[in-house]
């Protein structure tokens, strides 16, 4: 079996940033705890890497980020407290987030930028394929999963995929922008990765958004960028070197993209799932009309 056709298990989750757009609410919480209703952002982006039959999940965190850690860890007191309550349904919901996967933590050294959480876990990784998101884009796929659709791309193709996501010309300067020949319906050969590159350099509207499947040969290409500190030393630069070597496939993905790194996608993201979830939608719908009228 070749390297290539080794089965995804691991995704590396970057949650090391300090989240000063949050501030003062991150002041002493991570801004991947901070909640969709009644779960983190972070158990969301772990479900869904679950459900893609990821096992385990690598979080390179930073030195505020404990409660990361707590959150996916056993609480024997709470959940003893829940069930001596009746509260089954909370014991559940505890209890269930530390048995998702094998969690894997390491503390991110180097620059605060997308290729150094992804060099940091290169010994972890070893000879295999892995997957990587990040901790503040969630994804509402209401058939298969984000990182699904992605590990069903690279196993028919045996080469790194990226997300794709269709934009408009604002998208254009906030994204990574893909170029390149459709294969099949929704799969493309990317022939040019350009960052935020402006709706006049442009004439894709085809965005790169979090999450990727990579092969091991992108070490090599990290290692050599990280020789030269004056370079910003992006993730998405090294799997353009990677490209002159290899094909690179992205997946448009089905299904619909929150960034939560902000405060108003993340009250956006909040409202998209209240209206979705069937203990709350009516209320909530009946609130938003009121305050609209």
């Amino acid at each position: 079996m070749t390297d290539e056709k080794k089965k995804v298990r691991k995704v590396i989750i970057p949650v090391a940033g300090i989240g000063t757009r949050f501030l003062p609410a991150t002041k002493a919480q991570p801004k991947e705890m901070m909640p969709i209703l009644d779960k983190p952002t972070i158990q969301y982006i772990v479900e869904g890497a679950v459900r893609a039959g990821i096992t385990d999940v690598i979080l390179v965190t930073g030195a505020t980020k404990r409660a990361i850690e707590d959150h996916f860890d056993r609480n024997i007191h709470l959940e003893e407290y829940c069930l001596s309550r009746g509260k089954n349904k909370a014991y559940e919901a505890v209890r269930v987030a530390a048995e998702m996967a094998n969690f894997i933590y390491i503390r991110q050294k180097g620059r605060y930028v997308t290729g150094t959480p992804v060099l940091n876990v290169k010994d972890l990784v070893g000879n295999e394929p892995f997957a990587v998101v990040y901790g503040d884009d969630i994804w509402q796929c209401p058939e298969k999963s984000h990182l699904t659709q992605l590990i069903e791309t690279y196993e028919k193709y045996g080469n790194p995929v990226i997300t794709a996501y269709q934009t408009d010309d604002e998208g254009t300067k906030k994204y990574g922008m893909i170029e390149g020949l459709e294969v099949e319906e929704g799969i493309f050969q990317v022939k040019k990765l350009m960052e935020k590159p402006g709706p006049d350099k442009t004439a894709s509207r085809m965005a790169s958004i979090s999450g990727y499947i990579l092969t091991p040969d992108i070490f090599e290409e990290l290692e050599k960028m990280q020789v030269d500190e004056a370079q910003e030393f992006c993730l998405t630069d090294a799997i353009s070197a990677l490209m002159l070597k290899r094909p690179v496939y992205a997946k448009m993905i089905k299904g619909k993209y929150h960034d939560v790194g902000s405060k108003f996608t993340w009250l956006k993201a909040n409202i998209e799932f209240g209206l979705d979830d069937p203990e709350m939608s009516q209320d909530l719908h009946n609130f938003l009309k009121t305050k609209i009228n």
